[in-house]
């Protein structure tokens, strides 16, 4: 198993969701899609507070996701 991040966990407008790594690049502008397929704009995984994570749900089809890919 490799030692660098694969996904990375977030808490945007509708859910905490898991997006592939290379989406913390993305310009802000543009938007970004979860393994569910939820999309959100990319400025929404930057600068996420605590609260934030406390607030949203994990999403489930993300979860299943990546639990099926053994990742």
């Amino acid at each position: 198993m490799s030692g660098y991040l694969k996904y990375v966990w977030r808490p945007v407008t509708g859910g905490r969701h898991a997006f592939p790594i290379a989406a913390k690049k993305t310009p802000p502008d543009e938007q970004v899609q979860a393994y569910c397929g939820a999309k959100a704009p990319a400025s929404e995984l930057h600068d996420r507070s605590e609260v934030d994570w406390v607030r949203e749900r994990s999403c489930m089809k993300c979860w299943r996701h990546l639990a099926d890919k053994g990742s």
